[in-house]
């Protein structure tokens, strides 16, 4: 057998192999008295749009397309996932205390006015998470008015 035949059916071995090695997926049930919303309510226009835009990274629970199943992108997805809710989680939004809330939708305004957020990966296969200047807007003044409500 040649040296690339080798190769091939070694590294084809790796990926049937590691198709069984599978991330915990990021759902559970959803506990509204700690989410964001409970809170610091918005429009149903501005919380679907959060919801829909910043959920599947900064919540507790990931809407996962089929893709998701494959490795190594559910590991790439994962690593996304939980990276996300380490910097932002809206499901855990009301254990912050007040520094830490106002800091967190501070960095929400300033991550969406830059258009950092949602991150360009992600709206590249989620249409639905483009967002336009008019929803950004809605966005960021959700975000200051629930600002005002902190007292820190």
């Amino acid at each position: 057998m040649k040296r690339s035949t080798k190769i091939i059916l070694g590294f084809l071995a790796v990926l049937v192999i590691i198709q069984f090695i599978k991330p915990e997926k990021n759902q559970s049930v959803l506990d509204p008295v700690k989410d964001v919303f409970n809170d610091y309510p918005a429009t149903d226009s501005t919380k679907q749009l959060i919801v829909s835009s910043c959920y599947d990274c900064h919540s507790n629970n990931t809407y996962y397309p089929w893709y998701s199943t494959i490795q190594p992108v559910a590991w790439w997805l994962d690593s996304h996932v939980q990276e996300g809710k380490a910097e932002l989680n809206f499901s855990e939004f009301i254990t912050y205390d007040a520094k830490k809330a106002d800091h967190k939708l501070e960095e929400t305004i300033e991550m969406v006015k830059e258009k950092e957020m949602p991150l360009e990966s992600y709206t590249w296969i989620h249409d639905h998470s483009r967002l336009t200047d008019a929803q950004r807007d809605a966005i960021i003044n959700w975000a200051e008015e629930a600002r005002k409500k902190i007292v820190p």
